[in-house]
């Protein structure tokens, strides 16, 4: 199962309208932020580490994503993780792991089908986008997956890149959807993956290690996107504050 990358003349009076209207939506979403960060300030938030040879990385899991939250508190409890590798890594977009088939894969084996038997409805919450160092559910395509359902294990850390207002303008003439005022900031200062925002579940973020995701998405890797060379991670569970 790969989380491929796979998916927008009126009266002058109607545009006012419009125009007001995006204002709000964009105000709305901003005070959606804040109101999150202040929430994550007062409650007890999950804190992981991913290590791999290439370093380690300190993520939090958003509690505005219990499902997928507790889920991989789960899996990560039991061990599940451990002996996987980031087994589909490409760079300035993302690096993907979770597949426990990986664990014993040859070399050149393809990767990316392994999981539990169950999936997990999706998620989505406008103020939880695709920056870089999103952790988010990898999932089946949307022609088999109409419902967006994420994948019980795989998942995936965004890299991507900074984007210009012109880049991400024509983004939205070819998805038809506007990003709101967080999305441009995010986007055109720290970076990230906009088109898939709203399509896949993002359930966590990297605070402590991003060059790691650097690292490991420039290493040499065949053309299934799969690194020569087997990055295996563990992941546990550090802290609950």
């Amino acid at each position: 199962m790969n989380a491929k990358v796979l998916s927008i003349l009126v009266l002058f009076s109607g545009l006012f309208t419009q125009s007001c209207a995006n204002k709000t939506a964009q105000s709305d979403t901003i005070q959606i932020e804040n109101n999150i960060n202040e929430t994550k300030k007062q409650e007890k938030q999950t804190m992981i580490l991913i290590s791999t040879n290439h370093g380690d990385m300190k993520a939090v899991l958003y509690n505005e994503t219990p499902q997928h939250r507790d889920n991989f508190i789960k899996l990560a409890k039991e061990g599940y993780f451990n002996g996987t590798l980031f087994h589909r890594v490409i760079n300035e977009f993302m690096i993907q792991g979770g597949d426990p088939d990986s664990k014993t894969a040859k070399k050149g084996q393809q990767l990316g089908q392994g999981g539990p038997t169950y999936t997990i409805p999706a998620e989505f919450n406008q103020a939880l986008i695709h920056k870089k160092g999103a952790l988010a559910a990898a999932r089946m395509g949307d022609q088999m997956n109409p419902q967006k359902a994420s994948s019980g294990s795989q998942f995936y850390i965004t890299q991507g890149k900074v984007y210009s207002e012109a880049e991400l303008n024509n983004f939205e003439m070819r998805m038809g959807k506007k990003f709101n005022d967080l999305q441009k900031k995010t986007y055109t200062s720290l970076g990230g993956v906009p088109f898939l925002d709203y399509d896949y579940t993002v359930f966590g973020e990297v605070v402590e290690g991003l060059e790691v995701i650097d690292k490991i998405a420039k290493v040499q890797k065949d053309r299934s996107d799969r690194p020569f060379e087997d990055i295996k991670m563990t992941i546990s569970i550090i802290e609950e504050k």
